[in-house]
């Protein structure tokens, strides 16, 4: 008999539902394969939560998340709630999400698939082979700091002020991740840091360190960020797995992105820590927004949204054969030819979501 998981997805808005009903048919082929059995729910997560309830996360959306054994998550966010007030808006039901699953380590791969390498906005060569891993630090730093606010000054005006704090647990836990990540890699670990200005990263660069004596046989590096941020459109092969800090990781993520030619073509996994029994809370999604200019249209890159999948499949289920298998049958699309929009060169054929859903289900099937 199968394992049965527990899966809870928030498509959340824009494109999000689109992509997200993707997932839903691979994982109901996974199902009629006899490779593993879902139990699903849904829920409502950033601008829809706050129409149907006023707020971007619901308190019950939380307690779901927490017995789910992994979340799925599509995009939130979108020009329809940019005056909401800024504490409900849409971004700030994931924030929440993250904070009350302790969603502490993202890792967002930036790999270039042969058959894309052209339509990058870097050089062929730059580019061709990239297959970077970024660890991201994602519950500390200057987006939770406190003190935080906007204030008014004595003599006129304001004053807005954020906090860039970090501990030693904070960045231990997630160099760890960092190291572990790169032994199964290229045994190489870069840590972005900014220690030449900000004493709260040169604490950062110190725990790291310390952190390597226990790591050996990895080669531990130091970047500052403004020459990390150069690097990666210069030269991004030269980094194999990067650790950084949430702002920075924040920034350099979607820089790398932008070198493998499309963020409809970007997955990410948000972990937690291990519990005693070895399970984590965890949350998966694409890097890609909400593109409200072709939500409804169907013209929705659902690449992401199954790669995401895929790392699902490897990082909370122990299932990296399946992981393996949905991701050679994503290259194989690729390869085919078939292109949605956002990655549409002078060479292939345009479809849209379902045509691109249905030939990786095609794949699949063929394997």
């Amino acid at each position: 008999m199968v394992a049965t998981k527990n899966i809870l997805t928030l498509p959340g808005d824009g494109i999000g539902p689109e992509v997200m009903g993707e997932v839903r048919r691979v994982m109901a082929w996974m199902e009629q394969a006899g490779v593993v059995s879902f139990e699903i729910e849904e829920d409502l997560i950033g601008g829809c939560s706050i129409d149907a309830y006023g707020e971007p996360l619901r308190s019950e959306t939380i307690e779901k998340a927490k017995r789910a054994d992994a979340v799925l998550l599509g995009a939130v966010g979108g020009p329809k709630w940019d005056d909401v007030d800024f504490e409900i808006r849409p971004e700030a039901g994931l924030l929440a999400i993250r904070k009350e699953l302790g969603l502490f380590a993202n890792l967002r791969p930036a790999i270039v698939f042969d058959a894309l390498a052209d339509a990058s906005s870097l050089k062929h060569e730059v580019v061709s082979g990239l297959d970077i891993l970024i660890v991201r630090e994602l519950t500390g730093g200057i987006y939770f700091g406190e003190p935080r606010g906007v204030e008014d000054m004595p003599g006129g005006g304001k004053r807005g002020f954020n906090t860039l704090l970090y501990t030693t647990p904070e960045v231990d836990r997630i160099a760890r991740v960092g190291f572990e990540l790169a032994l199964k890699r290229d045994k190489r670990l870069c840590s972005i840091d900014k220690a030449n200005v900000l004493e709260s990263t040169r604490m950062w660069r110190e725990e790291v360190v310390r952190v390597a004596r226990d790591y050996p046989d990895v080669d531990l590096s130091h970047m500052l960020v403004d020459n990390a941020a150069m690097q990666l459109v210069r030269a991004p092969k030269q980094f194999d797995v990067i650790v950084t800090t949430n702002m920075f990781g924040d920034i350099l993520s979607d820089a790398a992105s932008m070198a493998t030619g499309s963020l409809g073509m970007l997955p990410s996994a948000s972990l937690g820590a291990l519990d005693a029994e070895g399970n984590r809370n965890a949350l998966y999604e694409p890097v890609h927004g909400t593109a409200p200019d072709i939500a409804g249209q169907g013209k929705a890159n659902p690449l992401a949204m199954l790669l995401s999948l895929a790392m699902m499949l490897r990082y909370s289920f122990d299932m990296g054969e399946d992981a393996d298998r949905l991701e050679k049958a994503v290259e194989n699309v690729l390869n085919s030819g078939l292109r949605t929009g956002d990655i549409m060169s002078d060479v292939g054929k345009l479809v849209g979501t379902v045509d691109m859903g249905d030939a990786v289900i095609a794949e699949l099937s063929r394997m």
